[in-house]
This record gives structure tokens, sequence and C-alpha cells, in this order.
């Protein structure tokens, strides 16, 4: 039986095939399709079975990430959306938190409000923080906020009352009411979506999962289609934004979940990648045709985080910790009005793309540098099965910024990587050493397929000792979902100053949510034998207004001796010191439901001798280097143990992997290249 893992990118969708039984693993890799990304994946998972000559009930798991709704937001394509509130709170969406999104930089502005102010409808109801009813719901007012929203036409509501995360009647039976008036209209309760407190956050989500639903919606209804077209039987799964699994029923009620899927599984990956051959501490560096995503691993586990913004738009959800640039292959190299050389972050993408793929892109690259180089391959990329045009792309890059900026066309191809490599590392910086953390005590795993172009040198630049390139990188986020569990956060807000006894208040309410977790785990079809649960407390000192997360063990009744302890260690590890006499809030309370599925072993391969090169080149590295004479290997001959002197390129299906002058690699049991900087 055979596992397919699959993550759409902006320029590539991309394909992991694992035996079940052997670990045996086989990539494949085609260009998206962004006006249907559902095609793209039909085309492949065809494209893979025929390749390997597989039949339909052989395929006993399809699991997904997918950028669609993080693009709908980024590019304003999301549906009509209205949202109904609490009277007097229709504004909080634009007042937002009066913290302008650049200190200096007047130009950067909030991004417009994803519900025009004619579409939020206020009615009368009033919740206490405590749960209470102070103000009865106006159905009444809720008829006539409905009839508004159908008049205008619009395709979803997001309705957000005032402390509905301590009671959600009011929000469900607006619900209900809406049903009634519009019957087709996608509809988010705040008290689903995330039943926390911080009302802006809340109505920000719930808002963005009502604007992203229908077209989401829609994207998946089509993917079932193509999957059930193949014949496959079983209904794929989707990675959210915290690494897990969940089922197509659960992200149609949750799309904003998955704002980081194909990401987050990358993320995934490498932690299990690290802490097989060694390297528990990972930088991870996931280069793609439109963005580089670096994330930090510490101990083996991925950093996560509850709050962050996609296109300006506050997202709090549980999430792992990922740093997104606009810099990829596809990243457009231009000449501001100064008369400086820029990169991005506006990308080519899958269509056109960069001039060198030659299906009608006009801008120069980052990729058509790598052409103009010839650090990647002049003639064909995707193991010959497609075409480029080196020539278009050197052509590009001297008439668009070479002549302009009075350079040779090398030198202008090295400017547009050596920025992008900047940029590149200060994204790391940002996530590592600005925290606390000690680059040199870290590897860098270099993924996506452009990862390996760059890698060594943004390691040298921010000191990082080693870099990991994996097996078919390009293609590693793919695998990652195939090391992933399904997963699902429940949450109750509790803010409440927490003493031994009111302890068993706490404990009640993580009951309920193990309750609950257990619950969908049940929806999601999960034997009671592979159920696990992670249990944790958000909570901070009595007038801080940021919290700390407390883990406590899932399968006993935690102490609390063991919060307090806790608790200290993680205000320390976060900030540096503990005041013993403050007391302690307490302000939400987290469980994790998991579903352990089975995973394929990493393989191990074989050692052989070093491989005759498939062919040499001329590959520029650098002013201080210039062209030199270039063994070009097939990575895929590659056996345990061998090394190399630099120069040396590694072609393969999904990436290429350059080593300069005076670098060496060395090929690890697992196929790992590892290179020493």
């Amino acid at each position: 039986m055979y596992r397919i893992g699959i993550d759409v990118g902006g320029t590539f969708t991309d394909f992991t095939l694992v035996n079940s039984q052997t670990g045996e693993v086989a990539f494949f890799k085609v260009p998206s399709t962004p006006h249907d990304p559902s095609e793209a994946i039909h085309q492949g998972i065809a494209g893979l079975m025929d390749k390997h000559s597989l039949e339909s009930d052989q395929i006993e798991h399809i699991g997904h990430g997918t950028t669609v709704a993080t693009n709908l937001i980024i590019e304003r394509k999301v549906a009509s959306c209205g949202l109904i509130t609490t009277r007097g709170f229709r504004d909080v969406l634009e007042i937002a938190r009066q913290i302008r999104p650049h200190l200096y930089d007047y130009s950067v502005t909030r991004p417009t409000p994803l519900v025009r102010r004619a579409l939020r409808q206020e009615v009368p109801e009033r919740i206490s923080p405590q749960g209470e009813i102070l103000e009865p719901l106006d159905e009444t007012a809720v008829r006539t906020a409905a009839e508004v929203l159908r008049t205008a036409g619009v395709q979803a509501v997001a309705i957000c009352f005032l402390h509905a995360y301590r009671n959600p009647d009011h929000e469900r039976r607006a619900r209900d009411i809406v049903r009634e008036i519009l019957p087709d209209v996608y509809i988010s309760l705040s008290s689903d979506v995330l039943p926390e407190f911080r009302e802006y956050e809340r109505l920000s989500t719930t808002t963005l999962n009502a604007a992203v639903g229908p077209r989401m919606e829609r994207y998946l209804q089509r993917f079932l289609e193509r999957v059930a077209d193949i014949g496959i039987r079983h209904e794929p799964h989707t990675i959210h934004s915290n690494g897990g699994l969940m089922s197509v029923q659960t992200v149609r009620q949750f799309p904003v979940r998955t704002c980081l899927s194909g990401p987050a599984a990358g993320v995934v990956g490498t932690a299990v990648l690290g802490r097989t051959v060694g390297f528990p501490n990972v930088v991870t560096f996931d280069v793609g045709g439109t963005s580089t995503d670096v994330s930090l691993i510490v101990g083996g586990r991925p950093a996560f985080t509850s709050s962050r913004s996609v296109a300006g738009y506050p997202v709090k959800t549980p999430m792992v910790d990922i740093h997104v640039i606009g810099a990829g292959g596809g990243s457009i190299a231009w000449i501001d009005e100064a008369g400086s050389l820029k990169v991005g972050p506006h990308s080519a993408g899958a269509a056109p793309g960069p001039v060198g793929y030659a299906r009608g892109g006009t801008e120069p690259t980052i990729t058509d540098a790598m052409l103009t180089l010839q650090r990647l391959n002049p003639l064909t990329l995707l193991k010959g099965r497609m075409k480029v045009d080196a020539a278009a792309a050197r052509e590009v890059i001297a008439r668009r910024i070479a002549e302009p900026l009075e350079l040779s066309v090398e030198a202008a191809a090295e400017g547009i990587i050596r920025i992008a490599n900047a940029n590149m590392a200060r994204a790391i910086r940002s996530v590592s050493t600005e925290r606390g953390h000690e680059l040199s005590k870290f590897a860098l795993c270099a993924f996506g397929g452009a990862g390996p172009l760059h890698a060594l040198d943004v390691a040298r630049e921010c000191g990082v000792p080693t870099v990991i390139i994996p097996q078919e990188p390009g293609t590693l986020c793919a695998r990652g979902i195939l090391l992933t569990d399904v997963s699902f956060d429940f949450v109750e807000s509790e803010i409440a100053i927490i003493e031994p006894d009111r302890w068993s208040r706490v404990l009640a309410r993580l009951d309920r949510l193990r309750i609950e977790a257990n619950n969908w785990l049940e929806q999601e079809g999960v034997d009671t034998a592979n159920r696990d649960y992670e249990v944790v407390i958000d909570a901070r000192y009595v007038g801080q207004n940021f919290e700390v997360q407390v883990a406590l063990p899932a399968h006993e009744t935690a102490t609390f001796e063991a919060f307090h302890l806790g608790f200290a260690k993680a205000h320390m590890r976060e900030y540096g010191y503990e005041v013993p006499d403050r007391a302690i809030e307490i302000i939400n309370c987290r469980t994790k439901a998991i579903g352990r599925v089975t995973k394929a072993p990493l393989r191990r391969l074989a050692e052989q001798a070093i491989p005759e090169p498939i062919s040499h080149r001329l590959i520029h590295f650098g002013q201080a280097i210039g062209w030199c004479e270039t063994s070009v290997y097939d990575r895929d001959q590659l056996g345990a143990g061998a090394s190399f002197e630099g120069p040396a390129v590694f072609e393969e299906m999904s990436s290429t992997t350059v080593i300069a002058p005076g670098q060496s690699a060395r090929v690890d049991e697992f196929g790992n290249i590892v290179v020493r900087v």
C-alpha cells in the first residue's frame, strides 16, 4: 500500500509517494495551476500513479497542504462578507489596536477591512465577561440585519458578539435566524472559530474565516471530485497551520486554520529529519517560487505561536511559528526611482513565471539570474521534463538590470542573488539571534526548489556551521505531510488569578476540553489506541499584557505545584526573570487532540562508489572566482558515504545543489548532503 503527500505551492505542486511497508520514496512535480489548484493535483497524482504502475486501490492515504486560503487573502480575492456584532462594536474591525504597522514609514498602512462599514450590522445584546446574559438578544434586529445583508448579496456572514467565548448562546441563535433568511451563505461564529478573549483578534480571525470560506469550499469540492475521478476511495486530509492533519469537513468549517498549511509541513518534516540524523537544533530554510519561509526547531521541537498576521490581517490560531518574506525563485528584480537594485517582494509566480521558463514572462527574476550564471541547468529542469531558455534569461538581465546600472551581465545577476541572500539572512536572524539563540549551535536545513541554491551563501552570512540538504528538497513539504499526525486545538478562556484553592476550577475546564477533543477524534475516525493529548495553560503575572505557555502532563491529574513550577521555568525562558511573590493569572486552557498515524521510516541508502559526472559546465561563482569548469552529478546515483570537494553540482528532479570551490560535502546514510561551511 502507498501514501501520497501533496504540497500545492505558488509555482509548483509537489508530490511524494511512500511505500508504507518498505519506506521506499518516490517524488514528482508539476507546474501549479493558479486558476484551479485542484487541476495540478489531478495531473500529478495521475502522473505519479502512471509512472509507478499503481492502481487506485493501492493508495491508502492522501495528505495535502495548500496555500489557497493564504493566496485568497493576499490577493484580496475573498468572498463578499457581512458582519453581525454587538451594538457599539461595528468599528472594532477598523479601529484595531491603534498601532501603526510601521513606526517610521507613513506610506505603510493597514489593509482595508474585509467587511465594508455598510455591511457591518449591529444588534442589541450583551453578555458579561463571566458569561451572564445582561441584555437578551434582539431577534428582530438580527432579522433586520440579515435582510440588509441579503439585499447586499453577501456570500458569507461573520457573527461575533462581545464575550461570546464565555457564552455562545446568542451567537448560535443569531446563526439560526440568519440561516433562515440566507440559507446558502457561509456562516462563521467567533465562539466556534476562536473561543478566547481579545475582541479585535477574535473578530479579525472570524471575519477572515468567513471571507475565505466560500471559495475554499469550492476548491475542496473540486479537489474531492478529482481524487474520486482517479478512483481513490480514501478521503484526503489537509495539514493545517499547527502542523497537524484534519479532515476535509473540518477544513470547511475552519479554513482560516490552513493559512500556513504547506510551510508547516516542511517544518514538521525537518524536525523529524533533524532528530533522526542527529541535529536537534535546526533552522528551516524553505525557498520556493514566490517566498522564503524560515522557522526554528529547538531540541527537536518546532516553535509555535498563537498569533500572527496574514497580509496585514491578524490571525489568532495555534500555528507553527514561521517567518515569511517575498523572496523566491520567481521574485522580480527591479530598479527603484533612486537607481537602486531591488528584489521582490512581487513575484512572477507560476503564470507567466520567470523569463527563462519561456511561458510569456517579461520581468527578470532570481531564477533568471541563476540561469544566467548557469548555476541552474541552462537546458532543462525537472529531470528533462521542462525546457528552459537561458539565452532569454540572460537577455532580460542585460536589458533590464545590467545596462541601466552599467554593469556586466554576470555582475548584475550576482547582485540580484546577493540582495536576495541578504533578505533571507535577515529573515533567519529575526527568528534566531533576535530571540536570543546562537546560530553557531544550529544546522540549516535547505529545501524548496531554490533553497539549496542559496543555502551555503546564506549560512556563511549568518554564521551557521552546517547545511543539510535532504533528498529531493523541492518536495520536502509534501514528504512532511506524510510524517504528520491528525490533530486539532481546543481552547477555553479562564481569566482568573489562580491559587491552590481555585485549581479545581481549572481541572474541570481541562476535563471539558478533554471530552471535546476526544469527541473530535471520534469524528475523525481515530482508533482509541491511537489517541493522545497535549495540555497547555496560557498564564502571566498579574499586571502583564501577554502570556507564556505552560505545558502540563496530559495523562494524569496536574497539581497546582507542578503548574506553578512550570510557569516559573517558562517565564524565565521567555523573559529571563521570575517574580516568585507575584500572583499568577490564568488566561486560556488548551488541549490538543492528536491522532497518531502510521509513518513510513526514513530509508537508508547503501554505500557505493562515487559515480562519474553526467556532464561538465562552466558556472559563475561570483566576481572573486568567476567562471569555473564544474562537474555535474545526478544526485539519484549518489550512495551513502560519498564525499566531494567543490566545485560540484548535484541535479535532481526537484532542485539543484551547488557546491562552490573550497567547500566540501558528504552524503549521510539517509541520503542527505551535509556541507560544513
